[in-house]
């Protein structure tokens, strides 16, 4: 499957576009977690705890999105964007969307 944020894929040609595809992910965070980004808030530097949970969210997004535009028959998926949102307090939703395509070979 191809994944592009753009709106070509260079050296193929769209022959048909099937549509929105769309994956998302919600995510909680949990409290022994809170309480490692609680120091690092004090002292400075990266939270790798919320690093990693967002990295997480983002590939399982990607992958539900791959899957959705398999099941629509495309081989290529367009204009791809995230977005996030917050459920409730605590929790975060994680949203890949993008146009699945047919592409062939120009």
């Amino acid at each position: 499957m191809i994944v592009v944020n753009t709106d070509t894929v260079p050296g193929m040609r769209v022959v048909k576009s099937l549509g929105i595809v769309r994956g998302n992910t919600v995510r909680a965070r949990h409290i022994g977690k809170d309480i490692m980004a609680g120091l690092k808030n004090v002292v400075g530097g990266e939270i790798r705890e919320y690093a990693k949970l967002i990295a997480e969210s983002r590939e399982q997004s990607l992958d539900r999105m791959k899957e959705h535009a398999q099941e629509m028959g495309a081989n290529a998926i367009v204009g791809v964007r995230f977005t996030t949102s917050v459920m409730m307090a605590g929790s975060a939703e994680l949203l890949a969307y993008g146009t699945g395509v047919v592409v062939e070979p120009e």
